[in-house]
């Protein structure tokens, strides 16, 4: 039976195990510090160390511990000829991850970022309207992500988690990259971004709970994001301005429509009236194994989640200077 390591056991990893025991048939090792007595799967085993993990000549490898650890194991399972599935975001800083993208690339290891959101249907159905070019010159974007972070796992202390952490990495721009990765996917290379970032709320974290950016795409493409962790209910949205009109969706309609100016009225584009968040997460795993099986490209490689956190990190980085900044 072929193996999958996954490395790190906390909430993403205990959904990947769970989507993978579902809808694969690979054995599991699972590398966590947890004790776990769980024995009833019996495709799954449980390691405390890496070495020993290896041993047993796993395949492919999800990487769902720490952020700020990311870079470290994933090299040492791309040394190990291993498929690499990485939890968004790829890293807390761009150190050592040309050495990664030269094993994998001298190794031709398919990779992917754990970036969910890419196949939510309604962000799909936005790609494919711009990909066919339905509403014409794109003149601007606007998007809001909106979450109360000791909501995300009630049944844990938010404080302990590694959003909350600087140390592991978390942090609003990082935590909650899948707008700046969707954004990257629709419209291309950032090339001025500035923002205000910093820690605005009174949670108990060490990071920056809000960033408010303006961003500029290629094609003169104008972007503004919000995001940040204190606010409830939960809420995503997207508007993209065009010469043809107005194309929206938010989060809890689930719904793609466009205001034609033509027409001077909306028009659904897709509407879902009963969607499960978790299918996003079967479908991203699903697209990887069959890309790994097929050693084809995957829908988001870890060279595109280089670019999203170079965008991320130079978001920071002008919110420190309070500038904008030029992205090469």
């Amino acid at each position: 039976m072929n193996k999958i390591l996954v490395v790190g056991y906390g909430s993403i990893g205990k959904r990947h195990v769970k989507n993978l025991l579902e809808h694969s048939k690979y054995e599991i090792l699972i590398l966590t510090k947890q004790k776990i007595n769980n024995k009833k799967e019996t495709r799954v085993r449980y390691f405390d160390s890496l070495a020993n993990a290896l041993k047993e000549k796993p395949e492919i490898g999800f990487i769902t511990n720490e952020t700020s650890y990311h870079i470290e194991i994933a090299t040492k399972l791309a040394k190990r000829n291993m498929h690499i599935f990485i939890e968004k975001p790829l890293s807390n800083s761009i150190k050592n991850i040309q050495k990664l993208q030269e094993i994998i690339k001298k190794q031709k290891l398919i990779t992917q970022m754990g970036c969910n959101w890419r196949f939510h249907p309604c962000i799909k159905k936005i790609k494919d309207i711009l990909i066919k070019n339905e509403i014409g010159k794109i003149y601007s974007v606007q998007v809001e992500s909106n979450s109360y972070l000791p909501d995300w796992h009630p049944y844990e202390d938010y404080t302990k988690g590694y959003a909350a952490k600087k140390e592991l990495g978390g942090g609003i721009l990082l935590t909650c990259i899948h707008e700046l990765d969707f954004l990257y996917w629709y419209f291309g290379k950032v090339e001025e971004i500035f923002s205000i970032t910093k820690k605005q709320s009174q949670l108990k974290v060490n990071v920056d709970d809000i960033s408010i950016m303006i961003l500029k795409f290629k094609k003169n493409i104008l972007g503004e994001i919000h995001l940040d962790y204190f606010q409830r209910p939960d809420f995503k949205r997207c508007k993209i301005i065009s010469s043809k009109g107005t194309l929206y969706w938010d989060s809890n309609i689930n719904e793609v429509k466009f205001y034609s100016n033509n027409k001077n009225k909306w028009i659904k584009k897709i509407e879902l009236k009963k969607y499960e968040k978790n299918q996003m997460y079967v479908d991203e795993i699903l697209h990887f194994l069959k890309s790994v099986k097929n050693k084809k490209k995957t829908i988001n490689p870890l060279s595109e989640g280089v670019k999203t956190l170079e965008i991320s990190l130079a978001a920071k980085k002008a919110s420190i200077q309070k500038r904008m900044l030029k992205i090469n």
